[in-house]
């Protein structure tokens, strides 16, 4: 963007484009929404010419159009619009042919060009200038522009702004809904699996039904569960991840979480070792979604691994945090898996080794989770073949706001 004069380049213009690429505008068709507004600006000031518009890296994207001029994009060097984004108030030029940074611009050079200008600033909430409500004469004029007109101005440059976070706010209403879908589907598999493992069991031993109640009871209850929360959060007129912070036991957690896997482990004669140092204290966390965190963990560590493998889990204090390790001896990853690991759907060299699937989203997931507490994850390993190791840090107290939490 060196070819575009400094004095027409906020100090944040990197920034402004980044909010303005979210509304997703640029290079859309006319809408009557936007050509309405520009109608209206052109009545209040008497106009010919008036226009919305939006002013991109080195362009001006012209949305609405209400003037004989053929196109929708005009350089943004030495452009009107993009002197306008320089201050948030109305820009004003009374006969741009007298200006020397706009006289040789486009749209004023041209004939019938523009040389009677009001441009008001379509201001977004964090507060980047992002294009404008302009309109435009092709005479100049001399009469001072009052401060009513301009307000009015404003305000249909207010309205513009708002009907791109109305629809910036549904995007990502769906967005989020679509997410928190796959989230719970993706939590769903690791019981619908123990579920089908104890029926497996019980129907070659009938014995061992007692044993199996509570493993299906549990998995049942999950499930129920996770499927409770996504049709609560769909009532929701926004979906948000909230933490419910409890005070709570992580070795109550960890029992319970080889209880769920044993059947697992034991399909591929795989053997979990937990270990979990002494003088750990009770930590304020939202226990279901840690719990949720623990279980993907575990169940990659299960499904990533060889037969006849160990995984262990080690628990221990350092200072403020309690660290957990999830550690194997399996595929191993190399520097491209461990680069991508916590992103979407991500494809990775390691394969499940007994036919399991995988969607890629468990581990974004969980980093999310770690982070609402104000935790870390993180994954090493020394190579392919050599074995992963995943860790957890969480602090032992839950602060909002820069205040502990306290039950």
């Amino acid at each position: 963007m060196n070819h575009i004069a400094d004095f027409f380049i906020p100090e944040n213009d990197s920034l402004r484009l980044q909010k303005l690429y979210e509304y997703q505008i640029l290079d859309t068709h006319p809408e009557d929404t936007f050509d309405k507004i520009a109608h209206l600006a052109a009545k209040i000031f008497k106009t010919p010419y008036a226009f919305v518009t939006f002013v991109d890296e080195d362009r001006v994207f012209i949305k609405a159009n209400v003037s004989p001029f053929e196109g929708n994009v005009v350089p943004r060097e030495k452009s009107l619009c993009g002197m306008a984004i320089m201050d948030e108030d109305c820009t004003i030029i009374y006969d741009a042919l007298e200006n020397e940074q706009l006289k040789d611009s486009l749209l004023v050079k041209k004939k019938n060009g523009v040389r009677f200008y009001v441009g008001a600033p379509l201001r977004s909430p964090e507060g980047y200038l992002l294009g404008t409500v302009c309109v435009a004469d092709k005479k100049p004029r001399t009469a001072k522009v009052s401060a009513k007109k301009q307000e009015m101005l404003k305000n249909l440059a207010d309205i513009v702004v708002n009907k791109l976070e109305l629809r910036l706010r549904y995007k990502n209403l769906l967005k989020a809904q679509n997410e928190l879908m796959n989230i719970t589907l993706h939590e769903i598999k690791n019981p619908l699996a123990s579920i089908k493992l104890a029926n497996d069991v019980i129907k070659k031993d009938p014995t061992r039904c007692d044993s199996m109640y509570n493993m299906v009871r549990e998995s049942v209850t999950r499930i129920q569960t996770k499927l409770s929360d996504l049709l609560k959060h769909s009532e929701e007129e926004e979906v948000q991840q909230k933490l419910s912070i409890e005070e709570t036991n992580l070795r109550e957690i960890f029992d319970s979480l080889l209880e769920s896997f044993q059947l697992q482990a034991n399909k591929k004669r795989q053997t979990i070792f937990l270990h979990y140092g002494s003088g750990i204290p009770p930590v304020y966390i939202d226990r279901k979604k840690i719990t949720d965190v623990f279980h993907n963990l575990l169940s990659n560590a299960l499904k990533y691994s060889y037969y006849d493998s160990e995984i262990n889990i080690s628990v221990k204090r350092e200072k403020d945090t309690v660290e957990i390790e999830f550690h194997d001896n399996g595929q191993g990853l190399n520097q491209e898996d461990i680069s991508k690991l916590f992103t979407k759907f991500a494809k990775l060299s390691a394969k499940p080794t007994g036919k399991e699937t995988s969607n890629g989203l468990g581990l974004s997931i969980c980093k999310t989770m770690v982070e609402m507490h104000h935790g870390k994850i993180h994954a090493t390993s020394p190579g392919k073949e050599m074995g992963t190791s995943f860790f957890v840090s969480l602090p032992l107290i839950y602060e909002v706001e820069n205040e502990p939490f306290l039950p």
